[in-house]
């Protein structure tokens, strides 16, 4: 039997944890989708790992490597405190009641070396319940960004590229691919006891998010959403304050992260919100662009691939695509910290195996159904739901037919998404014919009236309806990336198309959700549109939904009309 590989996030949000039978990715599940707190951590040692080892019917004991991130511990693990350290630690711990500690921070006062050789591993295994002989180790932060990026194509070249708000010392890292080695241009082990430097343009954004009045790490995308709305006064003053050299280093003026959060703060107050957000988007992009062009002169590659929380920005992505030089882009779908177990499980297969052996398992992805199945539960758990009946329609066509009259419908069929899109597991699908179904979406999800909603289409459909090509299909996949709807198309949709004529597709094939796909092409046959809306299967600032009960109780608030399964319809009685 292949070696059990279990990669876990601990850290403040983006709790996650993911499984690995020899190098195929068996189950993920994010802490929140556990919990029902967005972007939940950092408790993930319980909940996480018994959730996805128990979807593959595993145990702690079956389990032969745990990887961790540097992101927080608890401090009953860390012993390289010495002096009065370990009384000033004691104190916190058992009197202040503060039970964790950064793991980066510890290794700036002491080293990486000294770090690991005072973490208790030996006691983190027995009290996790793993087997004494059971391989513990810290993985990279960037690293395990990259390498799925890399892992889940057949690219033979390809420059890697990870930014986000932070992880261990950098907040970049690059990495070339070429002649069957992989070279880390930016971005290892090589800073880790050292502070992180202040040129991080996802704090920028972070700021302007806070700027605008919304909350960081979760509101980003409407920045986004607006920033197609407003024209970009203030880019100037805020590229001002970055510089790219030579090499694509991102470097700022700026001393100090609170820095950055007072310059937004200033520049956007009495500015309209639409045009903050239209030059923070502008200065990412620019930035970006110039930083990946100098990498590829140095580095080059007709492939890019990248992760981190900067690339949620789908309309970031695009940009890439559009103006740089490269034939195929890739965006590893759980492009924030929730992705870093995947990649922490990469990274011990690539040190354990070496890079030819690694290379020679690479696969395509094909989805991201890597939580829990309840389908054998559902319909149970709906049936006896009070306020809820069972309908006597056909499954597919009485769904499409539902939603050709405007109605808004639940699908949940087999295993919960991972990563931040819902991608027709646990999705709202509805009619993007009708420009005020785009309103009671909205009213009913409590959510912003200026964000767009995502259309899925079939695959061999897609490129008829949006601008769909060998460069971003496979983004579109999952999700990451706008594009234009041909103009022939938009006002066919207003549902999906966004003010700038953009929409951000999902492409499906049938092999991938049969349930999912048939009411998709079931909705064609009747209205001759080949698109539905695509929204994920929550309320605003709640998680996607995972057990049935979250599926019936949106039912039962009216959130929507009725839930598809693949047994049967359920509507309010």
């Amino acid at each position: 039997m292949p070696p059990l590989i279990l990669g876990f996030h601990h850290g403040p949000h983006d709790a996650a944890a993911a499984v690995f039978e020899g190098y195929s990715l068996k189950a993920a599940v994010q802490f929140e989708r556990l919990t029902r707190k967005k972007g939940d951590g950092p408790d993930v040692v319980g909940a996480c790992i018994n959730e996805v080892l128990s979807i593959i019917g595993a145990s702690r004991r079956d389990v032969d490597a745990i990887g961790l991130s540097r992101g927080i511990q608890p401090a009953k693990y860390l012993h390289h405190f010495r002096g009065w350290r370990w009384f000033r630690e004691l104190f916190r711990t058992h009197i202040q009641g503060q039970s964790w500690r950064y793991v980066h921070r510890e290794i700036i006062r002491v080293g990486n070396e000294r770090f690991e050789q005072g973490f208790d591993f030996a006691r983190l295994r027995r009290d996790c319940g793993f087997r004494d002989d059971a391989h513990v180790f810290f993985y990279n932060h960037h690293e395990a960004h990259a390498l799925p990026a890399l892992f889940y194509t057949d690219w033979d070249d390809a420059l890697l590229v990870t930014a986000d708000g932070g992880g261990d010392s950098v907040h970049y890292s690059h990495r070339h691919f070429t002649n069957g080695r992989i070279t880390t241009i930016y971005g290892g082990d090589e800073g880790l006891a050292s502070w992180r430097p202040v040129d991080s343009l996802g704090h920028a954004y972070a700021a302007a998010t806070v700027a605008l009045g919304f909350r960081m790490l979760r509101h980003e995308g409407k920045v986004t959403g607006l920033s197609a709305m407003g024209d970009p006064i203030l880019a100037e003053r805020i590229a001002a304050r970055f510089r790219v050299d030579d090499a694509g280093r991102v470097f700022s003026d700026f001393h100090a992260d609170p820095e950055i959060f007072d310059f937004l703060k200033s520049i956007a107050k009495d500015v309209h919100r639409e045009d903050v957000a239209a030059s923070i988007q502008k200065v990412l992009e620019d930035v970006m662009v110039l930083s990946i062009e100098r990498l590829l002169d140095r580095n080059p590659s007709r492939h890019l691939g990248v992760a981190g929380g900067i690339f949620a920005n789908v309309r970031l992505n695009r940009v890439l695509t559009e103006r740089l030089p490269i034939d195929r882009f890739f965006v590893f779908p759980a492009m924030g910290d929730e992705g870093l177990p995947v990649g922490g499980a990469l990274s011990y297969l690539l040190k354990r195996d070496g890079l030819a052996q690694w290379l020679g398992h690479r696969t395509e992805l094909r989805d991201l159904y890597l939580g829990r199945d309840y389908t054998a539960t559902v319909d149970g758990v709906l049936a006896a739901t009070p306020g809820v009946m069972k309908t006597d329609e056909d499954v597919v066509e009485g769904a499409a037919r539902r939603l050709g009259m405007g109605q808004l419908g639940g699908i949940y069929t087999g295993r919960m998404e991972f990563g931040s899109r819902a991608l027709g597991a646990r999705s709202i699908l509805a009619n993007p014919a009708q420009r005020e179904v785009h309103d009671i979406l909205n009213r009913r999800l409590n959510r912003t009236e200026f964000m767009p909603f995502a259309p899925v289409i079939a695959a061999h459909r897609a490129a008829d309806v949006f601008e769909i090509n060998p460069v971003n299909a496979y983004a579109c996949r999952f999700m990451t990336i706008t594009c234009n709807v041909r103009p022939h198309w938009r006002d066919r949709l207003p549902g999906i198309v966004h003010v700038d004529g953009s929409a951000r597709p999902q492409t499906i094939e049938r092999e991938i959700n049969p349930l999912y796909f048939d009411i998709l092409s079931a909705f064609e046959r009747a209205t001759g549109l080949p698109v539905l809306i695509n929204t994920s299967f929550n309320v605003h600032e709640e998680p996607i939904v995972n057990r049935p009960a979250e599926c019936a109780r949106a039912l039962v608030d009216e959130r929507i009309d009725f839930v598809v399964t693949e047994r049967a319809i359920y509507q309010r009685s």
